[in-house]
C-alpha cells in the first residue's frame, strides 16, 4: 500500500458515549480547569444574521427534527440561522456515495467514516484559511489543538471540525456490563469482578425469580441485529480484556502494534464464556434477532438483569424505569473483565484530545460563509451555556455565581426520553463544536450541565443505596482509574478514517461482515463444537488476508504517534 494513500485519515476525538458509538465516550481527560492551550486569536468579525435557512446532513441521527423547540428558536435569534436537518432512514448507508454521484450537497454534512470519500470526491471545503483569518470563536476552544484536526500527517487541511469536546470527564462509566440493582440488593452487594461472578448472580437471581411482573426473567440481553453488535458483542469482549476503545483494533502504543482484535489471546475466553451462557438459558436468544425499539421495550420492562452495552444506547430504557416507579430494575455499571488478576477494565482509559470526525461545509454552498459563520458561533461560550443548559429562567437559573438547572425541569430529563427532543436542551451539542465535560468558562462554571456533583444529586434512590452498600460516592470510584490505565499515544482507532478503496478498508469491512455473522452462530451454537467453530474463524480470517491488515494499520498508528510527538 503507497505511504500517502493508506496515510489519508482524519485524526480522531475523545468521549461519549455514543455513543456510540457507539457511539459517544468516555475517558477522563482532566486538563488543568480544564482550559485549552492558548493561540494568537484572529480578528473579531461581524456575524451575519440575515435570515437563511442552512441544510445539514446527519449521519447520526436516527429521528426527524423540525428545528422549532426553544433552543432552535433561540439559536435562529442570535443567528438567523434556521436548519433544515435530514438524516439518514432506516439504516441506509448510501446517502453519502449518492451525494457524490449527483453533485448535489446539503450546506453541512456530518458523513461520520465517510468523510474520505468526500474528501476523494473534491467536494468539502478546506476550513483552514477561513478559521485562521475568521474563526475567533473555534480558535478559542481548540487551541493548540487545531492541529490534530489535520486531515493526515501529510495533508494538513481542515475538512471537519465538532462531534466530541475537546475536555472529556467520565463521572458516569458505562462499564463492560450492567447489572440491576435489585439483583446487587438480593444477593446482598457482592464483588462482581470477573464475568463468572456475574454469570453466577445471574444464575441465582434468575432462579429464584424466573418471573418478573409475570413475565419470564432475562439474564443477559444483547443488541446485535444491527450495528449495535460492535458496541454490545464485539467492544464489551476487548474491554473484558482490558482493550481500550479502539473500534475492532487491539493496539499496543509501547510495541505500535495493531492486530484485528478477533485473533487476540483472551478473546476465544470471552466467546466461549458467552456460548455457555446461551446453552444454560443466561442469555437472551433474540439477541442477535429482535430490533432495537422492540430491545429497549424488553429493558423498559424491567426483566432484563443484564446488560453489555454503552449507557447512551439504553437510557431511553432508565428514564422509562424511573417514571414508572422501578429504579431498583435499573443497572448499575459494573468493571468486569475476563480474569482480574491479569486485566483492567479500560472505561476511564485517557484517549486525549485528536480531532477527528465531524461537520463540513460543502465546496458548492450557496451559503458557504454563513456555514462558516454559524460553525464558528456554535463554538462560542454563548452557544456552548444555551446548548448544554438551555435558557436562563426557562430552563436554569444562577444562585451565588452558579448555574443550576430548574427542578422541574431536572425532574423531566430524568424521567422523559422525549425531553431533548422537545425542549432542544442537549440536541445540538453533538456533533457540533464542544467544550465537553469538566471544562469551566469565565465564571468558574462548567459548560456543561454535566458534573461530579450533579450527577451524585440525581442519583435514583436504587443508585444511591448501591453505592452506599458499596461505600463508594460515584460510579466512576468502581474503576481502575487514568492515571491507572496511562494516556493513550494515538486517540481512538475507530475513529481513522481510511479511503473506502484501500487494501485495508476492504479487508476490515469483509472481515467485520463476517464477524457479524460468525460470532453469532458461534455463540448460539452447541458447546462441543466451539472449539472448531473458532478454529474455523481464525483461519477464515488469515484467508481474509487479515495480517496484510495488521500491517496497515501498524503503519498508521506508527505516522499518528509520531505525528502526535514532532
Amino acid at each position: 500500500m503507497k505511504k500517502r494513500k493508506i496515510l489519508s485519515f482524519l485524526l480522531s476525538v475523545a468521549m461519549i458515549s455514543a455513543l456510540a458509538a457507539g457511539c459517544k465516550s468516555k475517558e477522563e481527560t482532566k486538563q488543568p480547569d480544564a482550559e485549552t492551550p492558548k493561540q494568537e486569536e484572529p480578528a473579531k468579525q461581524e456575524m451575519d444574521k440575515t435570515p437563511v435557512t442552512l441544510t445539514f446532513f446527519n449521519a447520526d441521527l436516527n429521528f426527524d427534527v423540525d428545528f422549532t423547540d426553544d433552543i432552535a428558536k433561540k439559536i435562529t435569534e442570535l443567528t438567523g440561522v434556521t436548519l433544515k436537518i435530514t438524516h439518514p432512514v432506516g439504516g441506509d448507508t448510501n446517502a453519502i456515495p449518492l451525494m457524490i454521484a449527483s453533485g448535489e450537497y446539503p450546506d453541512l454534512i456530518y458523513a461520520k467514516g465517510d468523510t474520505s470519500k468526500l474528501v476523494d470526491a473534491d467536494a468539502i471545503m478546506d476550513l483552514r484559511p477561513w478559521i485562521e483569518e475568521k474563526g475567533e470563536n473555534l480558535k478559542k476552544l481548540y487551541g493548540d489543538y487545531l492541529e490534530r484536526l489535520s486531515y493526515s500527517p501529510d495533508n494538513n487541511a481542515i475538512y471537519t471540525v465538532g462531534t466530541n469536546g475537546v475536555s472529556t470527564a467520565t463521572w458516569n462509566p458505562s462499564g463492560t456490563f450492567q447489572l440491576q440493582h435489585a439483583v446487587l440488593k438480593e444477593l446482598g452487594y457482592p464483588e462482581i469482578k470477573n464475568i463468572y461472578d456475574l454469570e453466577n448472580a445471574i444464575r441465582e437471581y434468575k432462579k429464584k425469580y424466573p418471573t418478573i411482573d409475570g413475565q419470564e426473567t432475562i439474564g443477559l440481553s444483547l443488541m446485535a441485529s444491527d450495528w449495535r453488535w460492535y458496541i454490545t458483542l464485539a467492544n464489551p469482549a476487548g474491554f473484558a480484556l482490558g482493550i481500550p476503545d479502539d473500534g475492532q483494533w487491539a493496539i499496543d502504543d509501547e510495541k505500535q502494534e495493531a492486530k484485528y482484535k478477533f485473533t487476540v489471546e483472551g478473546m476465544k475466553e470471552y466467546y466461549k464464556w458467552l456460548n455457555k451462557m446461551n446453552a444454560e438459558g443466561l442469555l437472551d436468544p433474540e439477541s442477535f434477532t429482535h430490533k432495537y425499539d422492540a430491545y429497549i421495550a424488553k429493558l423498559s420492562s424491567g426483566r432484563v438483569l443484564g446488560l453489555a452495552d454503552a449507557n447512551w444506547d439504553y437510557q431511553d430504557a432508565v428514564k422509562s424505569l424511573v417514571s414508572a416507579g422501578k429504579p431498583e430494575r435499573t443497572w448499575a455499571p459494573l468493571a468486569v473483565v475476563v480474569d482480574e488478576t491479569k486485566y483492567k477494565d479500560p472505561s476511564l482509559k485517557n484517549y486525549g484530545y485528536s480531532g477527528g470526525w465531524g461537520i463540513a461545509v460543502a465546496k458548492n454552498s450557496p451559503n458557504a460563509e454563513r456555514a462558516l459563520q454559524f460553525l464558528d458561533w456554535m463554538a462560542s461560550d454563548e452557544a456552548q451555556v444555551l446548548l448544554n443548559w438551555g435558557i436562563e429562567g426557562v430552563h436554569y437559573k444562577v444562585e451565588n455565581g452558579k448555574r443550576v438547572v430548574l427542578p422541574e425541569i431536572q425532574k423531566q430529563k430524568n424521567t422523559d426520553k422525549d425531553f431533548s427532543k422537545k425542549t432542544g436542551v442537549g440536541l445540538y451539542t453533538y456533533p457540533f463544536p464542544m467544550r465537553g465535560d469538566g471544562a469551566k468558562d469565565s465564571t468558574g462554571n462548567y459548560y456543561t450541565a454535566n458534573s461530579e456533583e450533579i450527577y451524585i444529586a440525581n442519583y435514583n434512590e436504587a443508585e444511591k443505596e448501591t453505592l452506599k452498600a458499596y461505600g463508594k460516592r460515584i460510579w466512576s470510584d468502581f474503576f481502575p482509574q487514568p492515571e491507572e490505565l496511562g494516556v493513550s499515544k494515538h486517540g481512538q482507532a475507530w475513529q481513522f478514517n481510511i479511503p473506502s478503496d484501500s487494501d485495508l478498508a476492504i479487508i476490515q469491512k469483509k472481515a467485520d461482515d463476517y464477524m457479524q455473522n460468525a460470532l453469532a452462530q458461534l455463540v448460539l451454537g452447541k458447546p462441543e463444537n466451539f472449539d472448531a467453530a473458532w478454529d474455523k474463524i481464525q483461519q477464515d480470517l488469515k484467508n481474509m488476508d487479515i495480517e496484510k491488515a495488521n500491517a496497515d494499520m501498524t503503519e498508521l498508528t506508527k505516522e499518528r504517534i509520531e505525528f502526535w510527538n514532532k
